[in-house]
């Protein structure tokens, strides 16, 4: 029988690993406890908490999961049927939607699964439990990364777009768009194995956070910088003398790129704030396993994942709001 929450974070008791792969083959613990446990040296683990985990009831998880995946199959069915759309960016875009979709569609299919299980109409017990967790698992970690990778892509996109605009076209080509993109498909089906079957070791963990706060940086100086020469660029073009249709030409389209250059800074402050909590937990994960403090945070594990989930549900709500032609697409869709 599943142990209780209670009376597995109650008080501080030691278990053998025997009894730990008891505990983790029977499902017996809820996913913030596995992966404490699993950041543990061999030998005697020791638990202990003074407070309970912060508990997200599963109808909220299925309904965001479902809503967020009915949102993202809608950019990529757009992106996909909309000629005007087959741009590099929008590939990129596109690519993040689908990322969002495999999360979106992991959480979806596990919490349909664990409610079927906790009705009594689902038996799942052992090794099928422990390895669908893997593969959510496995297909979460697939997502992140892709996701953070398809943002980079967009940035440096946008990048090219403002500063080497009467270029762009030979740089960006869908050749080269395609192949960006299935060497960041490749890589994140690759590498999510791995991530999960090790993840009890730290190195993954820094690997992870590592990864993260790069990108941040990388996308952070992308876009400062593009907005620095932006207001320069704009700024000497205000200077020139008014006469001519050509510099209200460049005025609008360098107008242009800089609104798409926005959109995608909105996409990025959101991805911050859904994901950072969830690095944030990994980080105190390795610094204070055992800390009674740090065990506050990370009680708050189920609303981090929400949040992460979240990401999926919020991105194509920025689509539609920011993107005229795909608003435009949709309204073809639906009225058509």
């Amino acid at each position: 029988m599943r142990a209780s929450h209670s009376q597995i974070r109650s008080g501080l008791f030691v278990i053998t690993n025997v009894e730990l792969n008891e505990l983790l083959n029977r499902g017996a613990l809820y996913p913030s406890d596995r992966i404490q446990m699993l950041n543990k040296a061999p030998g005697q683990i020791a638990l202990h908490a003074p407070s309970l985990d912060v508990r997200i009831p599963f109808p909220v998880f299925f309904a965001v999961g479902a809503l967020s995946l009915a949102e993202n199959l809608l950019v990529v069915a757009a992106v996909i049927w909309n000629r005007n759309l087959h741009s590099p960016m929008y590939c990129f875009i596109c690519s993040l939607a689908a990322f969002n979709t495999v999360a979106s569609l992991a959480k979806t299919c596990e919490n349909l699964t664990m409610a079927l299980a906790d009705a009594g109409q689902l038996r799942m017990a052992g090794s099928s439990e422990t390895k669908m967790d893997d593969v959510v698992d496995s297909l979460l970690c697939m997502s992140f990364v892709g996701s953070i990778s398809s943002i980079l892509a967009i940035a440096v996109d946008r990048y090219i777009t403002i500063f080497h605009a009467l270029r762009y076209h030979n740089i960006m080509t869908m050749r080269r768009t395609g192949a960006v993109l299935a060497v960041i498909w490749t890589a994140c089906g690759v590498l999510a194995v791995p991530m999960v079957a090790f993840f009890r070791f730290n190195f993954i963990k820094i690997v992870l956070v590592v990864f993260f706060f790069a990108s941040l940086a990388i996308i952070c100086f992308l876009y400062v910088y593009m907005f620095m020469l932006a207001l320069i660029h704009a700024r000497r073009i205000a200077a020139l003398p008014a006469g001519g249709g050509r510099k209200y030409h460049r005025q609008g389209r360098r107008g242009g790129n800089m609104r798409g250059a926005l959109t995608l800074t909105i996409l990025f402050a959101a991805f911050l704030v859904c994901w950072a909590p969830f690095f944030l937990h990994l980080i105190i994960l390795m610094l204070c396993p055992t800390d009674p403090y740090c065990e506050c945070y990370r009680s708050l594990f189920e609303l981090h994942v929400l949040l992460m989930m979240s990401h999926a549900l919020v991105d194509p709500a920025i689509y539609a709001f920011r993107s005229a032609e795909l608003r435009h697409t949709f309204r073809k869709m639906f009225c058509s």
